[in-house]
């Protein structure tokens, strides 16, 4: 006989769900699967809005699931661990990112990079091995497999690591990969928003001189004085452009609007390197001839493996870094994703969940 879905799911959970491409979330109750002998509990107590959860609670990708629950940018505190978890245990503090599950067993699976297996599980708006849907971190409850979880180190403020678990492995990830890590090296970021504004810390935590690139000449004065970056430029400024020609290694483009790109290209020394953290609903244009007039890389990076996840932590604990946050109550969602959608926040919205999350 077929287990029931109470059987399969007999763990009652509260959460806050939008359950059409409006994108406006209301209080959902729903269920998840019992601690699995790999799995981990955790209470929930902070969880980020990423601009992601706009984009796939208004299906402006096309795949996203209703009753979606978003939230991928979760802390917590565990409260259970199955009886082979090795890593963790009751009081741990601990987080959870865009990920919830891989094959486990393909060639990224076991480089590591099981942000880039094609048979990933996001941690919302997909499917489980077991063919349920996965509900997010709006929530105050989730059950994860231990290797999807990450140590938050004991010095970390909860809700200014939150956003670390994607905005920050989002930007330090090409950071490494990219060879962008050496003292001496010149990167620019475009866009000071929740990537823009830790790839900034990141960048200069590796020693590395940081240009904001950004439209907003008001943001000048953030990015030099409070966040550190050696200079700022001006997009739409010919002459800004022109003065900076040739002269950065790399360039975090954090962006997801439409923005040209010719000029970031023109920035680029010959084998420097273009890449795309931001996700535009729409298709780019892509000026091929600068690229071949300096052997110049445009590329795409997404977040990282739970490995470099957990060294990404690792670092910031140890370099101070953590992410700028307004935390907001539970209730106040649907207002902080109309002002996320108007740019209205420095520099990203945190769910105090643990204190403002109450089943009705």
């Amino acid at each position: 006989m077929e287990k029931s879905p109470e059987e399969v799911h007999p763990v009652k959970v509260f959460g806050w769900a939008a359950t059409d491409t409006s994108g406006t979330l209301s209080p959902f109750k729903f269920s998840r699967r019992a601690t699995g002998d790999k799995d981990v509990k955790l209470k929930i107590l902070y969880c980020g809005i990423c601009h992601t959860d706009l984009h796939q609670l208004k299906n402006e990708w096309g795949f996203s699931k209703y009753p979606m629950v978003p939230g991928h940018e979760i802390v917590g505190e565990v409260t259970e661990v199955g009886s082979k978890v090795e890593k963790f245990k009751l009081g741990d503090k601990a987080g959870v990112g865009c990920l919830v599950g891989s094959c486990r067993s393909c060639e990224n699976c076991n480089n590591d990079i099981e942000n880039y297996c094609s048979k990933g599980i996001a941690t919302y708006s997909a499917m489980y091995h077991d063919g349920t849907p996965t509900y997010g971190g709006y929530s105050d409850i989730i059950i994860v497999d231990e290797h999807f979880v990450v140590r938050v180190p004991e010095n970390m403020p909860l809700a200014a690591a939150a956003p670390l678990l994607c905005a920050g492995i989002t930007t330090y990830s090409p950071l490494r990969y990219f060879g962008l890590d050496k003292p001496g090296l010149h990167v620019g970021v475009v866009g000071l928003g929740g990537l823009g504004h830790v790839g900034v810390k990141f960048a200069k935590a590796l020693g590395v001189k940081v240009t904001v690139i950004s439209t907003s000449q008001s943001k000048q004065k953030e990015a030099i004085e409070r966040l550190g970056a050696d200079s700022f430029l001006i997009s739409s400024d010919p002459d800004q452009l022109q003065a900076a020609i040739g002269t950065m290694d790399g360039i975090l483009d954090t962006v997801s609007a439409d923005h040209p790109l010719d000029p970031l290209i023109g920035l680029l020394k010959s084998h420097g390197k273009l890449i795309f953290l931001g996700a535009p609903d729409k298709p780019v244009e892509l000026p091929v001839f600068p690229l071949l007039m300096g052997r110049k890389l445009v590329a795409g990076s997404g977040i990282g493996g739970m490995k470099e996840t957990q060294e990404m932590l690792d670092f910031a604990a140890k370099h101070n870094i953590t992410a700028d946050v307004e935390v907001i109550p539970m209730d106040y969602v649907n207002t902080a994703l109309q002002r996320l959608t108007k740019g209205d926040v420095k520099y990203r919205f945190v769910i105090d969940v643990g204190k403002t999350l109450r089943a009705e």
